[in-house]
């Protein structure tokens, strides 16, 4: 099977805080082996709101001892 997509990334998620679809700011949290953790937060009140795993691709020059 073919893949149609490769990777998303939120722009907007619900925050419970204010109670509303708001705008994200997505930043790196995490470098690990398995990929990169990032966080969204809103903001408007920067609480964190989601996070996502990019999982390493196999052909990346980073090299983990």
């Amino acid at each position: 099977m073919r893949e149609t997509y490769k990777d998303f990334d939120a722009t907007e998620l619900f925050c419970s805080r204010c109670k509303k679809s708001v705008p994200v700011r997505k930043r790196l949290l995490l470098i690990l082996q398995e990929g990169e953790k990032y966080d969204y937060t809103c903001v408007y009140c920067g609480t964190s709101i989601g996070d996502k795993l990019v999982k390493e691709n196999k052909n990346s020059g980073l090299i983990l001892n």
